[in-house]
């Protein structure tokens, strides 16, 4: 009878000592990367804080994939619950969210995902506080995909959209043009108006919550932009015609 063959592993030898020793490095080069950065203005507090009170802790906070540095350091300290993918790079960054004080379902749209999502679900139900990244890990850049508002609905929690700016940043050659702020920048915090998605909501009406969300998403942005000059880009552009600011 023959055996089964078996799964190839998808760690490299060196993983082992690799994860030991990288993430709690990098994440102590993150912690002290932001908490250099100095916050000169916060908008939307108050009803950040209403949203909070009134849910009892239970919410949901969003962001764009090019907007996540600042928040390691803005939301670890709040242990917030993130998805991340069974995916070798997804393990390292498991153990770094980990030593920044977040916790995390194992999941992506490739694999797990569902299974994670209804995890988180049910964390969030339980009282903990959920993240997500609204176009992440892939894009497009700057499109909500509708998983945060299934999250929402299913869970009975608020959905918060939360965005930050810098006056000096790095902006990588990314897909969604990461940005990173520089040592001793000064950055803004802009929590958008809550998002309540009702339990009964389906169809074009979950359709019409995403684009609602992907609006006050992109208004928060383009705030938090300005209020240190002109809008950093939205994508990185492949192809004649495409701008590099604003929807397609």
């Amino acid at each position: 009878m023959k055996s089964k063959p078996t799964k190839k592993s998808q760690f490299r030898w060196y993983d082992a000592i690799f994860l030991r020793v990288i993430p709690p490095l990098l994440a102590l080069l993150i912690k002290l990367l932001m908490i250099s950065c100095r916050v000169t203005r916060v908008e939307g507090l108050e009803r950040e804080k209403e949203a909070f009170v009134r849910s009892g802790g239970r919410i949901i906070y969003a962001t764009w994939h090019q907007r996540m540095p600042y928040h390691f350091h803005y939301f670890g300290s709040r242990h917030a619950t993130t998805m991340i993918s069974q995916s070798r790079d997804g393990e390292y960054a498991a153990r770094i969210a980990g030593w920044l004080g977040f916790k995390n379902v194992r999941g992506s749209s490739t694999r797990g995902g569902f299974k994670a999502l209804r995890e988180l679900i049910q964390r969030i139900k339980q009282g903990e506080t959920g993240g997500m990244l609204a176009d992440g890990p892939l894009g497009p850049a700057r499109v909500a995909k509708i998983g945060s508002i299934i999250l929402a609905r299913n869970s009975e929690a608020p959905l918060i959209p939360i965005l930050w700016g810098a006056n000096r940043c790095w902006t990588l050659n990314t897909w969604d043009r990461y940005l990173i702020p520089k040592p001793f920048a000064r950055v803004v915090v802009y929590y958008c108006e809550p998002i309540r998605v009702p339990p009964s909501a389906k169809g074009k009406e979950l359709e019409e919550y995403r684009r609602l969300f992907e609006e006050r998403l992109n208004e928060g942005t383009r705030w938090c932009d300005e209020q240190f000059g002109v809008e950093r880009p939205w994508r990185k552009v492949k192809e004649k015609g495409i701008p590099e600011v604003g929807p397609l």
